[in-house]
């Protein structure tokens, strides 16, 4: 079942758990098949600020929860830096499942396809229409090109502000797993880098949600 088939309630918490649920039975391409469960988004509803990465990891796939792996932790230092509460801002992912191939007893992560990630578009962005943040930032390529329709060189556009493709503003960056991947003699000024680009949303990322319900997050 796509999004345009569910009959959503007008209360935005409910719409967010029925999308939710509806994610974890979605079989519009390979990847839900194999995943443990679908990670949904979680933060607070009506929140100023999105940040959407690219898919789920191991740990979010077995818990069920975004940015719970490491990086996630990363993320969790970098607004820790930034001095954003976390839980002032909804995190989500372009892509819905976890996609990987196994090594073994490992289960290693493979970037989704164009056409996976396309697939998954329409949950992102009915998750989009619930929250309606001020604004967005992607973090990485896949999700970068979610939000603003259109290939993206991630370095070359970093750290500016785009409009996305339904005029929403939108921040590109790194995601926190490219400087894990990185030169460790390179990581402090990469992820000083990258706490630059992220401080351009700071504004945002400190201001209050316009209500003050949280969808419900799975523990």
């Amino acid at each position: 079942m796509s999004a345009s088939h569910l009959h959503l309630s007008p209360d935005p918490t409910r719409a967010l758990a029925q999308l939710k649920a509806a994610t974890d039975r979605c079989r519009e391409c390979p990847i839900g098949e194999h995943a443990t469960q679908s990670v949904f988004g979680e933060g607070p509803v009506h929140a100023a600020l999105m940040v959407v990465g690219e898919q789920p990891g191991d740990q979010e796939d077995l818990r069920g929860r975004p940015f719970v792996g490491p990086a996630g932790k990363l993320f969790d230092r970098a607004c820790a830096d930034l001095g954003w509460p976390r839980d002032s801002i909804w995190v989500s992912n372009a892509v819905k499942h976890f996609k990987f191939e196994l090594r073994g007893k490992r289960r290693i992560h493979k970037t989704p396809s164009q056409q996976e990630a396309a697939a998954c578009l329409h949950w992102l962005e009915s998750e989009i229409a619930q929250v309606r943040p001020r604004a967005l930032v992607a973090l990485g390529a896949t999700a970068a090109r979610a939000l603003l329709g259109r290939p993206v060189a991630v370095m070359k556009e970093r750290g500016q502000w785009h409009e996305g493709r339904r005029g929403e503003r939108v921040l590109v960056t790194l995601h926190p797993s490219a400087l894990l991947r990185g030169d460790p003699s390179q990581q402090h000024e990469a992820y000083a880098a990258w706490l630059a680009d992220l401080a351009l949303a700071s504004d945002l990322a400190l201001s209050m949600p316009r209500r003050g319900e949280h969808a419900p997050t799975s523990r």
